[in-house]
């Protein structure tokens, strides 16, 4: 199922000036796409409730942060307590696109035992929480599957009411196939200049063989 289609020119014009289009233009065309997104998501199946989601694609460069924080405003616009999830740690950007200072994040915790609430960081943005990767360990894969990481993702289904991890490129590492799982839902975010068919049915192929849950695919940049 295609969620949902992304202008290239709307894109452009507004994303280059912020990454934040759901939150500082709420009534843009973008904006409106992603709530499109977000009730496509929360009615993809009737029955289920998509309380951790993750969003990742076929290849670098194609999105998916942009998607993933996106996605995580709207869902905050409707009074719902979020949590988004740099899980990328070998090219992590919520940092940067957040403007942290702070470097300790998700590895921190998993590895140090730091507390989440002191490496939080609360947006402002409604009820909006992000939680950066944290330092960058030289072994993500192992960090990704482990135990600690099953432990934490139990633990934050407690205190939010939606999850968002922000992944690898699913044919680029092996971290996004180990988290999804354990996550209710998956979205693929797809460049529609970049990706060719085969990568993307590919990318789709392999996360079906981890019993992914692939609610859907974000054409971005659509000409």
């Amino acid at each position: 199922m295609v969620l949902s289609l992304l202008n290239k020119e709307k894109a452009i014009k507004e994303m280059t000036r912020r990454q934040f289009v759901s939150h500082t233009y709420p009534n843009s065309e973008i904006a409106e796409r992603f709530r499109t997104i977000r009730t496509n998501i929360q009615f993809s199946t009737s029955n289920k409730k998509h309380q951790m989601l993750m969003i990742t694609s076929p290849s670098n460069g194609e999105g998916k942060t942009t998607t993933a924080v996106n996605l995580a405003i709207s869902i905050s616009q409707q009074g719902n307590k979020v949590l988004l999830i740099d899980a990328d740690l070998r090219r992590p950007k919520l940092q940067q696109t957040f403007n942290l200072r702070e470097s300790e994040g998700l590895t921190d915790v998993l590895m140090e035992g730091i507390l989440l609430e002191k490496v939080i960081f609360n947006t402002q943005i409604g009820q909006l929480d992000v939680l950066s990767s944290g330092t960058i360990p030289p072994n993500p894969a192992e960090i990704i599957g482990s135990n600690a990481m099953t432990r934490f993702l139990r633990e934050v289904r407690e205190e939010y009411d939606t999850v968002i991890i922000d992944c690898p490129p699913v044919l680029e590492t092996t971290e996004t196939k180990l988290l999804a799982g354990q996550c209710d839902g998956v979205v693929l975010t797809v460049n529609s200049g970049k990706t060719d068919q085969e990568k993307a049915v590919e990318a789709n192929r392999l996360l079906k063989l981890v019993r992914a849950n692939v609610l859907g695919v974000i054409l971005n940049e659509r000409e």
